[in-house]
Parts: C-alpha cells; structure tokens; sequence
C-alpha cells in the first residue's frame, strides 16, 4: 500500500508564511469543483456544494485505495474562490451578491472515468442537491502572492490588505479572483486558531 500526503508534498502550497505574504508560482492540478451564488453563512446552496465535494472526494479516495493501485492519500482541504459581478461591490455588505466556486484539489490519478464512477456511487446511496452541479476540471493559477490568516474569517481584513500592499510593493497587479484554502475545520477548532491560506493571482504590471 502506497500513502500519499499531497498537503505535505505541496506545503508551498499550503502552508505559506503567517507573517510575510510570499510569491508562488501555482501549477495547473485538478479539482472538483460546484459553483454557487450568495451569503456562504446563510444560502442552503452553500453547504450543499460542500456536502457534494466531500462526499465525492472521499468516494474517489476509496475507490482508489481498493483499486489496482492500492494507494491511500489524504483528502485535501475545501478551497474557495471568490468574487462578484461588480468587483466594485466585492465586500463583507454584499454578501449576497457574491458569486464562489468550492473546489477540492484532487490527485492526478483521479481521472474522467473514476470520477463519472464516483459520481455515479454516491447518487446511488444519497440524495445530494448539489452533486449534479460538481465537475472535474483544472485549474491553472500560475504566479500568485499568498499568506496564511490565523483566525476567524470575520478578522481577515487586515490579512488581506497586508496581501495587496505586498503586490502592490512588488509592482505586481491582482489578476484573478480571491482564493482561499481552509485548512481548519470550524466544527472543531476555536475561531482564533483557524488556519485559512488567502491567495491572489497577479501578474506584472
């Protein structure tokens, strides 16, 4: 049996510094993805779509460990991207309008045909609203500035704006939508020891 840790593997990725945001050049790797619109604290759209990635992707990682392969990995963390329609309007008071794709990052052994398999697995054993919306995609993000947030989501503010004064310091412009990977779980950690990596895309200026 083979056991893969991609979060490990990719800690660049995923663990970026808490103090200082920093330059990534993020490849192109696959995710499930569902896309949705509105409040992520008070739409049912929201936690249907994380219902539906969870469900698949832990399918897929058994489906993969009792298959030829035998290999076990860990599933990864629910990611998300964020932005709205007017970017202008892209705040904390419109949340309504904000428009997301939840994603979680897949291995590449995950392939068309495992997933349509998945997929097909969990209609059978769940009524799921969302698990017709979720497609395998990549996703290619290339160069980007990111660092971790420790706390709760409302306290982001100041992360945040640490991360665009770095890229406008660096002479760099935001080219992509608001990315962020939750690596904490709110069922069970505090709110003050959560750990969400925030990521923007840029390009040169």
């Amino acid at each position: 049996m083979i056991k893969l840790d991609i979060k490990k593997e990719l800690q660049h990725l995923y663990k970026p510094s808490i103090k200082h945001p920093e330059l990534v050049d993020v490849p192109n790797m696959n995710f499930l993805m569902v896309d949705g619109k509105g409040d992520p604290n008070t739409t049912p759209e929201f936690q249907d779509a994380v219902e539906a990635l969870y469900s698949l992707s832990y399918t897929l990682k058994f489906m993969v460990k009792k298959g030829p392969s035998l290999i076990d990995y860990k599933v990864m963390p629910l990611e998300g991207l964020w932005w709205s329609e007017d970017m202008w309007e892209f705040s904390v008071e419109h949340k309504d309008d904000w428009l997301w794709t939840l994603m979680i990052m897949q291995p590449e052994f995950v392939t068309d045909d495992l997933f349509t398999k998945a997929l097909f697995q969990v209609q059978k054993k769940k009524d799921l609203p969302a698990l017709p919306r979720v497609r395998l995609e990549s996703y290619h993000e290339g160069l980007s500035v990111q660092i971790m947030h420790v706390g709760p989501f409302s306290d982001e503010g100041p992360t945040v704006a640490k991360l665009h004064g770095f890229i406008e310091d660096e002479k760099h412009e935001r080219a992509g939508k608001h990315h962020e990977i939750y690596l904490s779980d709110p069922r069970k950690a505090s709110p003050d020891k959560m750990k969400t990596v925030i990521r923007q895309p840029v390009r040169a200026k």
